[in-house]
């Protein structure tokens, strides 16, 4: 009975952030598959599944008999941002369906209802944080985590685009292709509109060490996973004679993103010292690490996507090279989760 009741009280105070996990092990899953390492992938894949179902069962749970708690957490300027990360962690489990197993059905199931909580999900917390009179300052509300909103939007247009080979209605296959690119140019445009924000707050307002937490490397997983739906969707214009008209275009801004991307990458590793070296900020459990781990398992699927489509085979290496610390900083993940939940379990039976 005592893990019952261990696990009601996890659930009242569930952080919907949990799903970057999902988003985390989806991305890795991916990328090991792209460089061929089909074994671990799957087992990845299986393993994310699971991951899944559990917290889409916990998230409902928590709908039901925790209501006001899961209200206030989406209207919440620091928690509403991670409600994203389910619509994120829907479609890259679509992602891997049709990369490792070809399961359209499924795929197509998982990309309807990630529309659906996206149009739930954003507008809900817009309105709540435009309208609300309490608000924070720049410096207390803005973090790295409200660019999981170009994330989840990013992740619609790949997860459309993968299914566009595989439809064979006209009509039907123009009105995906058209929602994916709508998405792409979208999640664009809150990329260029909250990364402004989120650099005025690391540039011109004061951050201490503690405040610069593994989530910041969404700036960078939001352009590399803009980068490949951009990619795919290239390498998909031939499904649709109206994207030639674009397809210049769709290649400079694709490429724009993914330097924007690799730009970023020196910075953070060095604020990561900055944080972890320099201050000696303690190396534990956080469930924002895997806002770090995401990003790196997405760059190396994102550059390997966009070595296919501009003809750039050099780039492939990259792409392999990243593979390596995103599958460390995964695995450590996943020790660290593991040894957090276990000693939270003992906190817990030892207080009652």
């Amino acid at each position: 009975m005592r893990i019952l009741t261990f696990i009601q009280a996890k659930l009242q105070h569930l952080n919907a952030g949990y799903f970057a996990l999902v988003m985390a092990t989806g991305a890795l899953s991916i990328s090991l598959h792209l460089m061929g390492w089909n074994v671990m992938s799957l087992c990845l894949f299986y393993l994310n599944i699971s991951f899944y179902i559990v917290l889409a069962l916990f998230t409902v749970i928590r709908l039901i008999f925790f209501t006001r708690e899961l209200i206030y957490d989406l209207t919440s300027h620091w928690h509403g941002p991670n409600f994203f990360t389910l619509i994120a962690g829907t479609n890259i489990v679509g992602s891997e369906c049709i990369f490792l197993q070809g399961n359209i059905d499924v795929a197509i199931t998982l990309w309807v209802i990630s529309i659906l909580f996206w149009f739930l999900i954003m507008y809900t917390f817009f309105t709540a944080v435009t309208i609300r009179s309490d608000k924070p300052t720049l410096a207390q509300g803005i973090h790295g985590g409200w660019l999981i909103a170009v994330v989840a939007t990013q992740s619609i247009a790949v997860l459309g685009a993968l299914l566009i080979p595989y439809i064979e209605n006209d009509a039907l296959l123009s009105s995906v292709y058209f929602t994916s690119l709508v998405m792409y140019l979208l999640g664009c445009m809150l990329y260029l509109s909250l990364i402004t924000l989120i650099l005025y707050r690391l540039i011109f307002a004061s951050l201490s060490y503690h405040a610069l937490t593994p989530l910041y490397w969404i700036n960078m997983g939001a352009m590399a996973i803009s980068t490949l739906a951009g990619s795919i969707m290239i390498m998909r214009a031939s499904y649709w004679d109206w994207m030639n008209e674009l397809l210049p275009f769709l290649k400079g801004i694709t490429l724009f993103f993914w330097v924007a991307g690799s730009w970023w990458i020196p910075l953070l590793i060095i604020l990561m010292i900055w944080r972890y070296v320099i201050h000696r900020y303690p190396f534990m459990y956080d469930l924002k690490m895997w806002g770090m781990v995401f990003p790196l398992a997405m760059y190396s699927a994102s550059t390997y996507q966009l070595a296919k489509a501009l003809h750039l085979p050099f780039l492939t290496k990259l792409a392999q090279a990243f593979v390596y610390p995103a599958l460390i900083c995964w695995g450590i993940g996943i020790i660290l989760f593991v040894s957090h939940m276990a000693l939270d379990y003992h906190k817990f039976n030892y207080s009652s």
